[in-house]
């Protein structure tokens, strides 16, 4: 009995360590605020050039305050912040 469990919480413990870095990986967001092109374009509906207008316009206004302000830069409406708030940051 105490082999079995052994090997059980052996287990437990493998599992945990190959499970608890993917979970920490899909937790990590995208911070518009120090992110790259190529970053940027892995948003779902941002390619290439939405992504440098992204770029441009905190370069020219600065840091973004708050997420929302993402819908400041031409070409990014609600249907593309929508689709995105729950990966994006602006800590």
């Amino acid at each position: 009995m105490k082999r079995r469990f052994s090997k059980i919480v052996t287990c437990v413990v493998a599992i945990s360590i190959l499970v608890v870095p993917i979970y920490v990986m899909a937790e990590e967001k995208i911070n518009l605020n120090t992110a790259t092109l190529e970053e940027l374009s892995t948003l779902k509906g941002v390619g290439p050039t939405i992504a440098q207008r992204v770029i441009d316009y905190r370069e020219k206004y600065g840091p973004f305050e708050t997420i929302e302000d993402l819908m400041k830069v031409k070409g990014i409406g609600s249907k593309t912040f929508d689709a995105n708030k729950d990966i994006i940051t602006v800590e």
